[in-house]
Formats: C-alpha cells, sequence, structure tokens
C-alpha cells in the first residue's frame, strides 16, 4: 500500500476537500461532487475528513485518500484525529493514508501519540501513517515513533507558529524540514497558487496538499472582495 499511495501521488497534486458544520458546503454528497471535480482537474488523490464523508468520496472516485477526523476536546488544542478512537475510525473506512496531529502538544486524555502510532500499526498494518506537524522537531519526532509520512499541514496553526506562511521567507520552513527529513514530505498549508504548488515540488516536496484554494468557494470569493474593496477605500 505504502509503495501504491506513493507511485501513484508522487510529484502530483493531492486536493483537500472538508467542509466543516458551519461552512455552506457541509454534505457529504457535495464532497464527494467536489472530489470528482478535483480528480476530473487532475488531482491524484484525496484528503477528506469524517467517516461519512470519506466514504462518499470512495465511492465517487478511485484515487488515494488521506483520512482524518477533525473533532475537538475541551482539554486539548490537538483536533487532526486526536485520539486512538479517531484514529480507528478512519482506520476502519480503509484509506490508503490516516493522518493525525503529530506536534508534541497535549492530547485529550493525556493519551499518548507513540501509544495510538502503535496500537493503530498492530491493528492496521497495512495502512500508512502520516504525522502532521508543524515544527523541525516534530519532524524528527514523528521518525522516532515510526510515522510514515510526514506533512507540514500544521505549520502556521499552532500557538507555537502562528501566523506563520510556509511561502515566507522563500519557503524557509520547508527548506529546513526537507534537510530533516528522512521520510517522504508531503507540502500542505497555505499553498494558495499554483506557482506555491510547483515550487514545493522543486524544492523536494513528495507532493503538495491543496485545500481551501480550491474547495472553499466562500474564502477565495472573500480574497476577490478584499481586492475589489481597496479600490472602493
Amino acid at each position: 500500500m505504502a509503495h501504491s499511495f506513493l507511485e501513484k501521488t508522487r510529484g502530483k497534486l493531492i486536493v483537500s476537500c472538508q467542509a466543516l458544520p458551519e461552512e455552506p458546503l457541509y454534505s457529504s454528497f457535495i464532497m464527494a461532487k467536489m472530489a470528482v471535480a478535483a480528480v476530473s482537474g487532475g488531482a491524484a488523490g484525496i484528503r477528506a475528513n469524517s467517516v461519512a464523508d470519506i466514504l462518499a468520496i470512495r465511492r465517487a472516485v478511485s484515487v488515494p485518500m488521506i483520512g482524518i477526523i477533525k473533532k475537538e476536546y475541551p482539554d486539548s488544542s490537538v483536533f487532526i484525529t486526536p485520539t486512538i478512537k479517531e484514529v480507528l475510525a478512519v482506520c476502519d473506512t480503509g484509506v490508503e493514508v490516516v493522518a493525525m496531529d503529530g506536534t508534541n502538544r497535549m492530547r485529550p486524555s493525556d493519551e499518548l501519540l507513540a501509544d495510538i502510532l502503535q496500537q493503530a500499526k498492530s491493528r492496521f498494518p497495512e495502512t500508512l501513517f502520516m504525522a502532521d506537524i508543524s515544527t523541525v522537531q516534530e519532524v524528527e519526532l514523528a521518525e522516532k515513533l515510526g510515522f510514515d509520512l510526514v506533512a507540514t499541514t500544521l505549520y502556521g496553526y499552532t500557538e507555537q507558529t502562528a501566523g506563520q506562511n510556509i511561502a515566507d521567507n522563500d519557503f524557509r520552513f520547508l527548506k529546513e524540514v526537507l534537510q530533516t527529513a528522512k521520510l517522504p514530505v508531503l507540502v500542505e498549508g497555505k499553498i494558495d497558487t499554483p506557482e506555491k504548488a510547483k515550487m514545493a515540488l522543486a524544492l523536494g516536496g513528495t507532493s503538495v496538499v491543496v485545500g481551501g484554494a480550491i474547495t472553499r468557494p466562500q474564502e477565495i470569493t472573500a480574497r476577490f472582495a478584499s481586492k475589489l474593496n481597496e479600490m472602493t477605500k
């Protein structure tokens, strides 16, 4: 499965098809259609959130998938596939890759990332596990714990990295990650133009994951509206 996922997605675009309950496109039916549109446009893989969306998308397209469950807990800021319960639920869908928060933050109910990964790998030995990281140190942690892949998903989205953008300073953070990582690196997080995606691959990223710039029309519209509104001020 590892060979197959990397073979099919290396050097290509993976599109994140997600909508949260408060967003206008929140619907497994709509996310499946979004995935069909993405694949029709050339996407080599899909990243999806929730068991319902994963299963709906799996029925609609045949490309490899990265699965997650976003769930908030009151005792932790970790929300991407945060506990063993969510990890196993995603594994049960049969997706090729299960992604989870790979930061060193405290997890819900004080669960340990090492324990979560060990349990999941023992029960689903054919599944690949990806650590969504925000620092170079977390790349090293992911490799030590036995993850199969890392992604830059959380850079700019944690307390420690808030406000940062992966393209800042000529992609300095990505360059540091690539110099450190021995695992395949998926570049994700604020890749909002084709030019940035191309640069991420040129620097050595394994593949690029793009979400909001493709699949969140309210965000795309807001960027256009904001730019035009500057003319009326």
